[in-house]
């Protein structure tokens, strides 16, 4: 794949961070998903899993500001996502996954109905579809996340695919 077809893609990826579609990915827009997910499956901001996602938010933002904030204004611009962290982090798949990680594992026990910290394809892809991923999209994505076929998600599978999605070419 050349460069322009990867860029094209992971391009259009930044809508799944920019949640509120003003064209620049930012703090709020890390709150705003972490704020959507807490009222999809009912639960308490104030809660030791509702405070869990909003420090994974932080520190997923925070990462990310770290890597792609150019300019330092505390908003990170679609240039910014494809030509600074993209580019960084695409030859370091495994560093988006640990900035990613905090969050992807509070959100899944934000989803986790049971007690194994793992979560169904159903519910996996209401995650999904509250961080924008349409919503067909979101049901292919969370079926093939299931990769042994017992119809459960974990940190396991989520966070390199995660961190795949974003940082390597197809």
């Amino acid at each position: 794949m050349v460069s322009t077809e990867y860029e094209r893609r992971i391009a259009a990826r930044f809508a799944t961070f920019d949640q509120d579609g003003n064209g620049s990915i930012d703090r709020e827009d890390f709150s705003a998903a972490a704020k959507a997910l807490l009222a999809e499956f009912g639960v308490p901001a104030r809660s030791d899993r509702g405070q869990a996602l909003y420090a994974g938010a932080e520190a997923f933002w925070q990462g990310m500001a770290g890597i792609a904030d150019r300019d330092g204004d505390q908003r990170i611009t679609r240039q910014e996502f494809v030509t600074g962290a993209v580019k960084r982090l695409r030859d370091n798949p495994d560093r988006f996954a640990e900035i990613a990680r905090p969050f992807l594992h509070a959100a899944l026990a934000v989803a986790c109905t049971g007690t194994d910290g793992r979560v169904g394809v159903a519910d996996t892809a209401r995650v999904l579809r509250v961080l924008h991923v349409p919503a067909d999209q979101a049901e292919a994505i969370a079926a093939a996340l299931d990769t042994d076929g017992d119809g459960r998600i974990g940190e396991a599978e989520v966070v390199p695919a995660f961190a795949r999605y974003f940082t390597v070419p197809e």
